[in-house]
């Protein structure tokens, strides 16, 4: 058994400490924070083998550039001459067509499949009551435009064995009789599920430090040591940490983390936003992702969480109260009577999402280190596919055969 570091203490090196222990290897976390507010925390709590389109997808640099004009729209690119950015544009350009969203469905799919197997098994653990439903996700559309390109995708989650079907809007108020719909009709997604984030986080937490993980709060990495191959040495400041296997899963901080490992990872952050308002009727019992709007609602704990947007800038703390406008204003325009407010600053969460160029994300050991496994990059999917990448991580450390083809996910690609 081997003396694990795992760098970074979101969803994905959470998961990984919690199989690595289970493998019986002896595990140390480190985190720049305290633990209470990370990007997994606000995320929308969707578990979502659905998701098998990459974000770069044909149509996406063309709807890009049209959002760019529109200070409300979801997805924003802060024009920079910033050598990162110009990288991850060159490469997304690259990968923006059919054939990468062909190659990327099954390993995406197959993933989230894993990953909603490892919810549905730690939901059944003592105290770990992180409120799993499995009444799937609506993908809601207004107009036929949208309504095409959902049944185009619902054609080719057909051939992936995916769970669905193509709904009128009023077989959606059936679902949901209590919900005002203002909508053209929704694919209903059966194999998503939801759960709420920051108790599935807690209960891991909780879990760890039971069993004796150490988990080191408020110990920002400062320099990272490295003979031939092989990481030697993690700083915080003054104190030094050395083991056997590192993980990098320090999601949108990764490329900074991994320059000082003399290696790149390149990806993104991508800013989101959400926000929670009380529903005490509690008239929405499955997730609605709104089409044309880009925005999900999530019923959970007794409110609703709204999210959305992706901002691709430099990390930063600024909130752009248009983007949260933008998610404000469209939630009516599907659902009438769920008129959510104009939250104040103070009651905003953003959080950023590690994007990788190609859309997917980066789970394996890297070729210029041999004892570290990169654990980074999950885009808007960090949380549903946090359990699947810490159980393959858990499998790469101790050298065996995983459950599913990781090639697709080389960080070295």
């Amino acid at each position: 058994m081997s003396n694990i570091l795992i760098i970074g203490g979101g969803i994905v090196g959470l998961s990984s400490a919690y199989y690595l222990h289970k493998k019986g290897h002896t595990v140390t976390i480190l985190d720049k924070g305290d633990l209470t507010d990370n990007c997994s925390f606000g995320n929308a709590g969707m578990i979502v083998p659905s998701h098998f389109v990459p974000l770069a997808a044909p149509g996406m640099v063309q709807q890009g550039i049209r959002w760019m004009f529109n200070r409300k729209s979801p997805f924003y690119v802060r024009p920079s001459l910033n050598p990162e950015l110009i990288n991850w544009g060159i490469k997304f350009l690259k990968h923006a067509n059919s054939r990468h969203v062909s190659e990327s469905a099954v390993p995406l799919k197959e993933l989230n499949l894993l990953s909603k197997k490892f919810y549905t098994e730690l939901a059944e653990e003592p105290d770990f009551d992180f409120e799993l439903q499995s009444n799937g996700i609506l993908s809601m559309y207004k107009t036929e435009r949208a309504a095409e390109e959902e049944a185009h995708l619902a054609r080719a989650a057909t051939e992936l064995g995916v769970n669905m079907s193509i709904l009128t809007a009023d077989e959606c108020r059936q679902l949901q009789p209590e919900l005002n719909l203002d909508i053209l009709g929704a694919v209903h997604f059966r194999d998503d599920a939801h759960m709420s984030p920051p108790k599935v986080m807690n209960a891991l937490l909780r879990f760890l430090e039971k069993a004796g993980i150490k988990i080191v709060r408020n110990h920002e990495v400062t320099n990272i040591e490295t003979q031939g191959s092989k990481i030697t040495k993690v700083y915080t400041g003054t104190t030094v940490w050395e083991a056997d296997q590192y993980v990098l899963a320090t999601g949108s901080w990764s490329p900074a983390i991994a320059k000082m490992m003399k290696i790149k990872v390149c990806l993104m952050p991508g800013k989101g936003y959400s926000f929670m308002e009380p529903e005490p009727l509690q008239r929405m019992t499955i997730p609605a992702l709104l089409c044309e709007a880009r925005v999900a609602i999530t019923p959970m704990n007794g409110s609703i969480r709204y999210s959305g947007t992706m901002e691709l800038d430099k990390i930063n703390t600024r909130i752009n109260m248009d983007r949260v406008k933008g998610i404000v204003e469209s939630v009516p325009k599907y659902f009438p009577d769920l008129t959510p407010s104009l939250p104040v600053k103070e009651n905003i969460w953003f959080g950023f999402r590690p994007s990788s160029a190609d859309g997917l994300p980066y789970i394996g050991r890297h070729i210029k280190r041999d004892n570290l496994v990169v654990a980074t990059g999950h885009g808007m999917m960090g949380m549903s596919l946090g359990p699947a990448t810490g159980y393959l991580v858990s499998q790469i450390i101790s050298e065996q055969k995983t459950d599913i083809d990781i090639h697709p996910f080389s960080p070295s690609r």
